[in-house]
């Protein structure tokens, strides 16, 4: 295991023992006595730094925290002018749940069961970040979903594109080491998945959103070695879906209007050395209820929702321009998923 303050303690060991107590009072040493060996210098002061001085590629925490960072949000760090950066991401989650069917007619209950849902997701995420200037990052995130469903209507998988994204990361402010550093963000999310709002029930499962969804926010970051503190606050709008026909029970649907969504989230990361380092967070987010429109003229508005999750992450750096992040986590309320399992590495070793 590696110390941080080990280095620097050698240093002063070996300058104060390196130079004998001859040297420094004298600076011209002694001749060496007739027929004797000629004796080796002393190592000098310089010659001992740079044989303790980091060799290029070694780990640095800084760097590490950094790129930890980077895997846990897109949205703290930047990459320099005409850059390119490529990230894989694949994440598994879980959601299982019982609910409750019930149908009134005339005042009474014709229909009451039980119902066990569950549903696997798979995806694959593949992002590009471009640097557009030192201080401006553009992003393409392209996601392929697989997910399978079993509850008492259907059971079987969904593969498709998911929904795709641009966008743009700006620090307004030069990045120093003893402030935060501050990063402005933007998003706009395509509806190029499958919608939830066109699929016909017993036909597979959604992939996308439905709609289409614009994204602002910032992010607040400072590295204090071995530790990282970040946080994130963003708000989110979304377009309506229009011109459906999506028979739900006894009704049509045919227009969907999402709530707003709030969500912030914070941690920290830890490097307990220059290869191997964790990471703890949290994300909430808050969703305003939806208002939905159906072919008889019937409004409805839907629940406000509120998704929490806790994750645990390990960061290990196999080169010094890799590191692999594994992340576990855990759904705190009843709309998030109950786990979530992933893993982030860059493709550009």
């Amino acid at each position: 295991m590696k110390f941080p303050l080990a280095r620097p303690l050698a240093l002063a060991l070996a300058t104060v023992f390196a130079i004998p107590a001859w040297a420094q009072l004298d600076p011209t040493p002694p001749a060496p006595a007739p027929g004797a060996a000629p004796s080796t210098p002393a190592p000098s002061s310089d010659a001992a730094r740079d044989a303790l001085a980091k060799k290029e590629g070694e780990g640095d925490q800084s760097a590490l925290l950094q790129q930890t960072l980077t895997a846990v949000d897109k949205q703290y760090s930047l990459i320099r002018r005409k850059q390119i950066a490529v990230t894989y991401d694949l994440t598994y989650s879980y959601v299982g749940e019982e609910r409750i069917v019930t149908d009134l007619a005339n005042g009474s209950t014709t229909l009451f069961n039980i119902e066990n849902t569950s549903s696997h997701s798979v995806t694959n995420t593949f992002s590009v970040d471009y640097g557009l200037l030192d201080n401006l990052t553009g992003n393409v995130t392209m996601p392929l979903i697989s997910r399978y469903s079993d509850n008492n209507l259907s059971n079987g998988a969904s593969n498709s594109l998911g929904d795709l994204s641009l966008g743009a990361r700006w620090q307004p402010f030069e990045a120093k080491r003893d402030r935060p550093g501050l990063t402005m963000t933007s998003n706009v999310r395509l509806p190029t998945g499958r919608s939830p709002f066109k699929i016909i029930a017993g036909s597979g499962e959604a992939t996308g959103s439905g709609v289409a969804a614009v994204t602002g926010g910032l992010s607040v970051n400072r590295i204090v070695d071995p530790v990282a503190l970040f946080g994130s606050l963003n708000f989110t709008v979304s377009a309506p879906a229009k011109n459906l026909w999506q028979v739900n029970g006894t009704r049509i649907l045919t227009r969907v209007q999402p709530g707003k969504t709030l969500g912030f989230g914070m941690g920290f990361a830890y490097a307990l050395s220059y290869g191997i380092s964790t990471t703890l967070s949290f994300q909430q987010a808050i969703s305003a209820g939806s208002k939905l429109r159906f072919a008889d003229g019937l409004e409805a508005k839907t629940h406000m929702q509120t998704s929490s999750i806790l994750n645990m992450g390990l960061g290990y750096r196999i080169s010094p321009k890799t590191t692999i992040n594994l992340s576990v986590g855990i759904g705190l309320t009843p709309d998030s998923p109950n786990m979530t399992v992933g893993m982030n590495m860059p493709l550009n070793f």
